[in-house]
């Protein structure tokens, strides 16, 4: 926070206009940005106005990355991903009724800027020195920046400014990696339209782990909010899974619940963790918001179908959505079961194999297998398309037939 005075007076006497932005680095969101998005519509749940900006134009220069320049996206992607997260935050904000939410692109008036304005009007306001001391242009100095990502902190501060001096725009809050941008933006103002303390940074800590790895990656990587690159199914278990330390933190930054829901949820946690309350209600409320009561009762169906081992109802898109990440061989024919288990790794051998089927621990969509002559066949397949394997109670491989 750039100042508390300041802050109480914008946030607790009276309705301010707030923004805060999302550069089109790729065509969906990630639930990082989640943090952000709840933070919009809290602000605006006690009256202050919202602008969403998405920077068509600084997502063509490219926020410094700590460790390597970013590659450069055509004109055409920037607009075309711009174009995507408009639609996408439009499921979640309400932009019907301009006093409580408008959406921009820094594109409009970013692209209109030549080059003598640039140098002239803006980059005489910026001290080199000052934006050397930036974290995100301190920690590229060794490796090198480029001049494109060095100016990129400028454009982000054009952008202040301009939400300033046309909607009466006074705060901007995002990610704490990007509180060097925010008070640029900050100082920029003050040299060219006003010195009065009338404006505000917010920014909030990125979320990480307990354990120290980052939040919102699985094992397959960024967990998106497109349901076509993440499946709802997905973003469940990555939050059913959430551990007892960090639970509490992520309801609080991610969702819309109460205070006194929240420490209640906290509470039946410690008295039954093994319950795993908090945990689903987590799930819950991203998954619902996010995409829809309907897909949320589907991710509960799919969990409960794998838990029991009763998947005979699940559709082969249900199936794939599920056990993607266990895929683990693509068969052209018919197979023997034994031949199976050990070609695709699930036993070491073929002694195995006959053990693991002969004591009933091998099942085969959803159906105990007991003999060793079984085959593994298209026309057996869910939907003629995928063989689940599984062994035990817990472990499930999926077989793709061709």
């Amino acid at each position: 926070m750039s100042n508390v005075e300041v802050a109480k007076k914008l946030l607790n006497e009276g309705k301010t206009t707030f923004y805060c932005g999302f550069d089109p680095t790729g065509d969906s969101l990630t639930v990082g940005h989640l943090v952000q998005i709840i933070r919009i519509l809290l602000l605006q749940k006690y009256g202050h106005r919202a602008i969403v900006l998405v920077g068509g134009a600084t997502g063509l220069i490219g926020d410094p990355r700590q460790t390597s320049e970013r590659k450069l996206l055509t004109l055409e992607e920037s607009l075309k991903n711009a174009e995507a997260l408009k639609n996408q935050l439009g499921k979640y904000i309400d932009f019907t009724d301009e006093n409580q939410a408008i959406m921009v692109n820094n594109y409009d008036w970013i692209s209109k800027i030549n080059v003598i304005e640039f140098l002239r009007d803006y980059g005489k306001n910026f001290n080199i020195n000052y934006m050397l001391a930036k974290e995100t242009i301190s920690s590229r100095l060794e490796t090198g920046i480029s001049y494109t990502e060095f100016s990129y902190m400028i454009l982000q501060s054009i952008d202040f400014l301009h939400l300033y001096k046309t909607y009466n725009c006074r705060i901007q809050f995002g990610g704490s990696d990007q509180w060097g941008n925010i008070t640029s933006g900050l100082e920029l103002i003050r040299k060219m339209v006003s010195d009065k303390e009338d404006v505000l940074g917010l920014s909030s800590p990125l979320l990480m782990k307990t354990d120290g790895t980052k939040f919102g990656k699985s094992e397959n990587g960024a967990l998106w909010l497109d349901a076509t690159k993440t499946s709802p199914y997905a973003i469940y278990q990555y939050f059913l899974n959430t551990s007892d330390s960090d639970v509490e933190t992520y309801l609080k930054t991610l969702t819309l619940l109460s205070k006194d829901e929240i420490e209640n949820l906290i509470s039946k946690m410690r008295e039954k963790p093994e319950e795993r309350a908090a945990q689903k209600a987590l799930g819950k409320e991203i998954v619902t918001f996010l995409h829809g009561e309907e897909e949320y009762n589907n991710a509960i169906r799919i969990t409960d179908a794998l838990f029991s081992g009763n998947i005979k109802n699940l559709t082969s898109k249900e199936i794939e959505e599920s056990l993607s990440d266990v895929l683990i061989g693509i068969i052209d024919s018919d197979i023997n079961i034994i031949d199976l288990l050990v070609n695709t790794g699930i036993t070491s051998s073929k002694r195995e194999a006959r053990e693991l089927v002969e004591t009933n621990a091998i099942s085969i969509n959803g159906e105990k297998i007991t003999f060793t002559d079984y085959i593994i066949s298209k026309e057996n397949a869910i939907d003629n398309k995928f063989t689940v394997v599984r062994r035990g109670k817990k472990k499930y491989y999926l077989i793709e037939h061709k």
